[in-house]
């Protein structure tokens, strides 16, 4: 029951912003991007009194016998993970919009059938892992490595690794022999008719290469929130406000990624601390409120380190 209103929810949600808020496309400003931003933040820690009172009522499954405050401690703590793992995400959105030179007022588009296709797939992720940590617990391990792994590669990647053009990428010529991709933008449509037969347009190929870009920082993020809790709500829930909150985050910060020079730092020491509470977890388990804490503080020191930088040029 709690599972099905959750998911009409969101359909009403997605239903509200492409058909009524977003009904004719146009430029997402910064201001409306900063208010549909803080609606999005609002709403996903509104839910954790939700999620509080729920628990409190058994009316949702709890195969971990969480206390209600605990829950709700390990919502906030896994979406907050999923909002700074969305900060790469961002990026890469970024740098394919303007190598495929997606009109502005087209992106929100894409960015919505994105997400759409996000949730599918982070749902399956999300079932699969919390399937492989419940049967296997030394997954656990596996996924902390993961964690660690990346956090590192992350500390050692070279600035000048700039992506590659998507035009030259194995999915652009994958599709282009699937199907004829024209170079010219048709308004805001996925597919156009020709006398040649349907050509996908430059916004289809820009939406299969996000779709593939988050299956891939979703190797990423479902680990990591997988290390809060393998509460199946729990980490459904905090990951798809984290989803439905990136097109509006994306509009807000696309521009600003610049100047938070320090805040990919902010995310290794995140990514560490994950990777290495789920090494440890048999060992020492880290109260969810200074979880919380470590997250916020990291969060908070990438932005304040970036701000000074940015003050002393």
């Amino acid at each position: 029951m709690v599972w099905g209103l959750f998911f009409l929810l969101v359909v009403v949600i997605l239903a509200l912003d492409l058909g009524v808020f977003n009904k004719n496309p146009h430029v997402i400003s910064t201001k409306e991007a900063t208010k549909w931003t803080l609606i999005w933040v609002s709403v996903a820690l509104l839910f954790s009194a939700a999620i509080y009172w729920l628990y409190q009522t058994n009316s949702i499954d709890n195969p971990d016998k969480l206390t209600p405050l605990g829950a709700s401690l390990k919502y906030v703590t896994g979406y907050l993970i999923e909002l700074s793992l969305s900060i790469d995400n961002i990026f890469v959105i970024a740098v394919l919009f303007a190598s495929f030179q997606i009109p502005l007022k087209n992106q929100h588009r894409v960015l919505f059938w994105g997400i759409l296709g996000a949730i599918v797939f982070r749902g399956l992720m999300i079932s699969f892992g919390v399937v492989l940590i419940n049967k296997f617990s030394w997954t656990t391990y596996l996924f902390g490595a993961f964690l660690l792994f990346t956090a590192i590669k992350m500390l050692f990647s070279k600035e000048d690794d700039a992506p590659s053009d998507p035009k030259d990428s194995f999915v652009y010529k994958t599709i282009g022999k699937i199907i004829p991709i024209t170079p010219e933008f048709h308004q805001n449509r996925f597919f156009v008719k020709s006398p040649k037969g349907i050509l996908a347009t430059p916004l289809f190929v820009a939406l299969v290469i996000i779709e593939i870009m988050d299956m891939l920082f979703a190797v990423d993020s479902v680990p990591a929130i997988l290390a809060i809790t393998a509460d199946p709500f729990l980490v459904f829930t905090s990951n798809i406000f984290a989803i439905l909150g990136l097109r509006s985050m994306y509009f807000f910060l696309a521009n600003m990624l610049e100047k938070f020079v320090y805040l990919e730092y902010s995310l290794i020491a995140i990514l560490s601390f994950v990777g290495l509470k789920m090494l440890f977890h048999h060992y020492y388990v880290v109260p969810e409120l200074i979880s919380l804490l470590v997250i916020l503080l990291s969060l908070m020191i990438g932005v304040i380190a970036s701000l000074r930088n940015k003050s002393e040029v």
